[in-house]
């Protein structure tokens, strides 16, 4: 897969909310049972556990906050003393 569909799949996943929540819990609590539990000693498992997770609580933030919008339209833009 490439980083240019990877993203876009993120993208398009970000918008829907609640997908975006679960999917965001789904990464982020196995990744927590691994760095927390001490079970796995692998240097990469854990390295993986850490990508995982903060991936997944981004996921996740940005499914209950949801997306920022990408632009301002005009009439809402702050005003400013000229």
């Amino acid at each position: 897969m490439s980083l240019r569909r990877l993203r876009g799949f993120v993208l398009r996943l970000v918008r829907r909310r609640a997908l975006a929540v679960v999917v965001g819990a789904a990464l982020a609590l196995p990744a927590a049972y691994v760095e927390f539990s001490g079970r796995y000693g692998a240097w990469w498992i854990e390295g993986l556990a850490l990508v995982a997770g903060a991936t997944g609580l981004a996921i996740f933030w940005t499914g209950v906050t949801g997306a920022a919008p990408v632009w301002i339209e005009l009439d809402q833009r702050p005003k400013t003393k000229d």
